[in-house]
């Protein structure tokens, strides 16, 4: 995998749910590779997501929320500026997005993500040439290389 792919929050929450074994394998793999390659990328809206839904679901896993979250600091996470906000507002009129969504598009775009990895938007969709995966049918040596 050489392409950059930018994680949405809900594939890794379910690397932590059990809920759904199925779910949780195919993300845990991706997580995995993403990690091997170095390609992963997300944002501070993601991790700040991640960290509140963790610890609202599993209210004693704070701590384990916080060293996931201090350990994907490593995927070098986008801030939201001015020019982002800019960005996804041009993103949510265009494709009829909701504002967090184009703003998890124009994070993608602005870390040069060719993928985004969710389960949130239409698979295949490209997106100002960020192009949705779903993770859970797909493993992550099936993307073509860019």
């Amino acid at each position: 995998m050489t392409a950059t792919i930018f994680v949405d929050t809900n594939v890794l929450i379910y690397a932590l749910d059990d809920a759904d074994r199925k779910k949780q394998k195919a993300a845990r793999l991706w997580r995995a590779e993403l990690w091997r390659s170095r390609q992963g990328r997300i944002s501070y809206q993601v991790l700040q997501e991640f960290y509140v839904k963790v610890t609202q679901k599993w209210p004693g896993a704070r701590d384990q929320a916080r060293s996931e979250v201090r350990d994907l600091l490593a995927w070098r996470p986008i801030a939201v500026d001015g020019e982002l906000l800019e960005q996804s507002w041009k993103i949510q009129d265009r494709y009829r997005l909701s504002f967090w969504d184009a703003l998890i598009v124009s994070a993608a775009k602005a870390s040069s993500c060719h993928y985004l990895l969710t389960e949130g938007l239409q698979p295949d969709q490209d997106l100002d040439g960020v192009v949705v995966v779903n993770p859970f049918p797909r493993e992550p040596g099936t993307l073509p290389a860019l």
